[in-house]
Formats: C-alpha cells, sequence, structure tokens
C-alpha cells in the first residue's frame, strides 16, 4: 500500500513472505496486472485465504502467473469450500489437504455452542424469487425483506429475542440494512447502526468501534460483515437476509461463534476438549444464538444452522431438522434436532422399506390371481383376439434391448385378458395408455372393444352397452365369454 511493498529490486535478500489483496495483484501494471513485477520463479508457495474464491478470474488470472514453473505450490484455505454456483474447486485445487467442520471445533472447544430460534412471519413469501448463481436472487429477495410490514414482523420479535445481548444482523440490501436500523432504534434510541460496501472508512471505523465496546448493540450490515469480521462479544446473528448458499450461511452465523475474549487464550492452556468446554460453559458467553426468520419458501431449500452443524447427514435429515427447529419456537439445540431428524428418517427409511415388500407381496397376488384367469380364458377362447384391434394403434417392431413393461402394466393387461409376454414396451405402453382413456370415459373394455371391431361393429361404447352386444353375439354364436 503506498510505499509500503515488497522489495523488488532484491527479493532474495528481503522479506520471504510478501503478503498482498487480490486486487493489489490483479489489478494495475497497465492492464496486466501488478503481479507482473514478480519474478514467479523467485516463489516457491502461494497461500489464498478466503480459498472458496479461488475459481473466480481475477484469482485465476493471478494463480496462473505464478504457477508458472512447476516448483510452486497453492494452499487454499477457507471456512467455506463449498460455492453457492458450485464451481468446482478442483480446477484450482487437487487434493482436501484438511477438513475441519464447524461441528469439530465446538466439540473440540474451540467455538461456542449454537443455538437456534426459528421464527415463522407470515407475510414472508419467497415462492417467486428467482435463483441466480445458486441463491435467491438479490433484488427479488429485496423487495420481500423491504416490505413494510414485514420489516415490522422481523424487528419486533429481535428485538424481545435479544434483550441486551450483542447482535449482528445481515440484511438482504443497503435500503433494507437502513430501515431495520431504523425500526430498532424506534423501540430504543441508539441502540443500532448499519454499515454497506459504501460507508465512509471512518464512519465504519466509529460504527464498529462502538459495537465493540458496547456503546451500539446491533449493527445491520448488508455483505460486507461476512469475511474476515472479528468481533467475539457478538452474541446473536439475526438472519434477515435468507440464503440458499451454505457457504454464505456458514460465514454470517461464524460471525457469532468465538469464544468470549476474556477466555480466549486460556483455551490454548487446556488439552482436553472437555476443559475448553468446561471453560467456555462458564464463560461469559456460553453459547451463540442464530435466528431465522422463515415464510414460504416454495420450492426453496433455505439454509439453518442443522446444514452447517450436521456433517455428513442426509438432505432428507436437514430438512427434518428445519422442522423440528422451526415447530419448537423458542431457542433450541440443533444437535438434538439432527439427531431426532436422523431417528426420524432411520424410520421413513423402514416404513419405506416395508412398504416396498408390502407392495411386491400384493402385485404377486395380483399377478398370480391374473394370470390363472388369463389361462382360464384361454380354454374358451376359439379364436385368437389381436388386443391392438381396440384401437387405431400400429404395433412397433420389437427392438433388441427393450426395456421391460412395468409390473403394473403387466398385471393390469393380464386382468383384461391379454398376455404382455413376447410384447415390446412400446407397445405395452400404448395398450396401457389407450386402456387408461377409455376408463376415463367409461367406454368399454380393450377386450370387448376388440371382439366388437373383429365383427364389424362399433367400439366407441359404454361398458354396459358393449356388454348387451356381446350377450346378444354369445347368444347367436354360442360363444363363450
Amino acid at each position: 500500500m503506498a510505499d509500503r511493498r515488497a522489495d523488488l529490486s532484491d527479493m532474495f535478500g528481503g522479506p520471504r513472505v510478501v503478503v498482498s489483496s487480490i486486487q493489489t495483484q490483479a489489478s494495475g501494471g497497465d492492464g496486466g496486472g501488478r503481479m507482473t513485477r514478480f519474478d514467479p520463479r523467485l516463489f516457491g508457495v502461494v497461500v489464498v485465504d478466503e480459498g472458496h474464491h479461488g475459481v473466480s478470474a481475477s484469482y485465476r488470472k493471478v494463480l496462473n502467473w505464478y504457477t508458472q514453473h512447476d516448483a510452486v505450490r497453492v494452499l487454499g484455505v477457507t471456512a467455506t469450500p463449498d460455492r453457492a454456483d458450485e464451481e468446482a474447486l478442483g480446477q484450482v485445487y487437487e487434493s482436501v489437504a484438511f477438513d475441519y467442520e464447524i461441528a469439530d471445533a465446538i466439540h473440540d472447544g474451540w467455538l461456542v455452542p449454537v443455538r437456534q430460534q426459528v421464527v415463522h412471519v407470515e407475510g414472508l413469501d419467497f415462492s417467486q424469487c428467482r435463483t441466480t448463481g445458486g441463491d435467491l436472487n438479490g433484488g427479488d429477495l429485496a423487495r420481500v425483506m423491504e416490505y413494510e410490514e414485514n420489516l415490522q414482523r422481523v424487528v419486533a420479535p429481535s428485538v424481545e429475542i435479544i434483550g441486551d445481548r450483542r447482535t449482528l444482523v445481515f440484511a438482504a440490501s443497503v435500503a433494507h440494512a437502513e430501515r431495520m436500523a431504523e425500526m430498532f432504534n424506534r423501540h430504543r434510541a441508539g441502540m443500532a447502526a448499519w454499515v454497506c460496501g459504501k460507508t465512509d472508512k471512518d464512519e465504519r471505523k466509529r460504527i464498529l468501534g462502538d459495537f465493540k465496546s458496547g456503546a451500539v448493540q446491533v449493527v445491520v450490515n448488508c455483505a460486507v460483515l461476512t469475511e474476515g469480521f472479528d468481533n467475539p462479544a457478538v452474541e446473536i446473528v439475526v438472519m434477515a437476509r435468507p440464503t440458499k448458499s451454505r457457504s454464505l450461511y456458514a460465514q454470517m452465523a461464524g460471525r457469532a461463534l468465538r469464544p468470549a475474549e476474556c477466555i480466549a487464550h486460556d483455551l490454548g492452556d487446556h488439552e482436553s476438549p472437555d476443559a475448553r468446554r468446561a471453560l467456555i460453559e462458564a464463560s461469559e458467553k456460553p453459547s451463540a444464538l442464530l435466528v431465522d426468520y422463515v415464510g414460504n419458501s416454495g420450492e426453496h431449500k433455505l439454509c439453518t444452522s442443522a446444514d452447517i452443524l450436521g456433517g455428513k447427514v442426509s438432505e432428507r435429515a436437514s430438512e427434518l431438522a428445519s422442522s423440528i427447529m422451526q415447530r419448537k419456537g423458542g431457542p433450541c439445540d440443533p444437535r438434538e434436532a439432527i439427531n431426532e431428524a436422523q431417528r426420524l428418517e432411520q424410520l421413513e427409511i423402514e416404513r419405506q422399506i416395508q412398504a416396498e415388500k408390502d407392495e411386491d407381496e400384493r402385485l404377486d397376488r395380483m399377478e398370480a390371481t391374473a394370470r390363472a384367469k388369463l389361462t382360464a380364458r384361454a380354454i374358451y377362447h376359439t379364436q385368437e383376439v389381436n388386443p391392438f384391434d381396440g384401437f387405431d394403434v400400429t404395433p412397433s417392431r420389437v427392438t433388441r434391448f427393450e426395456k421391460q413393461i412395468p409390473r403394473k402394466v403387466r398385471i393390469r393387461l393380464m386382468q383384461q385378458g391379454i398376455d404382455p409376454d413376447g410384447m415390446s414396451y412400446d407397445q405395452g405402453m400404448k395398450l396401457w395408455r389407450g386402456m387408461v382413456v377409455r376408463w376415463k370415459k367409461s367406454a368399454c373394455s380393450l377386450r370387448q372393444a376388440a371382439i366388437l371391431r373383429k365383427r364389424g361393429l362399433p367400439v366407441i361404447v359404454t361398458r354396459d352397452e358393449a356388454s348387451k352386444m356381446l350377450d346378444e353375439i354369445t347368444r347367436m354364436e354360442g360363444w363363450k365369454k
């Protein structure tokens, strides 16, 4: 920054480590980037903090410059390795050297435990929000959250929930952040302030200083305090910016997970996770609270604490855990909700297995009965009835590797006196669709239609009409149905 820079004339005699922002590296240098001032052969390791950004254009531009020779190694470090846009980090990093989840850090006593409170707001409707880059469209979300009644329905419960605890609020837009801070201050003058990307540098420094000292209890922000913001005094995070992105949710939640500053250095003196957890529990900040506001999410799967604490749990278990926490109403332990969700999921799986077993047994019985009736009918048939005669359908040629007619369709065909053996998938499905159409129109059965058509009689008749016509045929021809 300005004259504070690495000595380019004698790198070997200068510092062993050069620290730089991505903006400094990628911009300037007559369009090529200031990185071109450095000889990439002088570097052995490139460390990328917030490494999940590594696949973006600016980062790849810089990494491509420093990895021009085989000796350099790239290390990406991030607390949120999954991206909402699902861009594969494998494009930049060849392997995962170390993986340490938030739940692991809580268990080991390095982060405070999480409690969750889900508040249902009747007016919140995210169902019409589009998805952009893997998350709710910013403009659509802002329109929902900035609606006057929704603002009031979010701020009023927040004031009641947070009490006098230090709180960080994430908003959906700059206007949303400003309005929320204004409403907080209506409840108690001076309790809240807001910041955004365009807030004056000195003003932001003053606001965050007041927030750290406790002069300001609540800070509402729009997309500026997600990465790198460190204030261990934060006990509550209000998610007034719902998200589908696990990484964004983890970043926002992470702002409240640091232990109280007064014990942070003492944690390192204890080798036992139990001792560290006991130290946290006895401190002025024994846990962090995440407050989610939900409504009609439509088909969107919005993130909750279950998504960042569940580890390897299935998506279904995560959904169940979110539902459990929402029904609780008050603060609850996400780990208990996750355990309950896994138990319920296992019950669902067992019920599904049993249901499939029962269905297989039912189909076995139906198939046996249909096959027996089909065989019995064949004894009385004196002539072959082509089932395709009942429809204006041309049998298709059976091709090699033809997939099988579904079992339920086979049984229905047999119940109509049609043997599906040797019939192609296409033939069977055409017959089945024709049967369904006839049933819906209360028309005669496929078998009735085939016999009527063979004798030149109309086939678009009801079942009762067809039955009377067949009775007459039986009387005249002596044919047994």
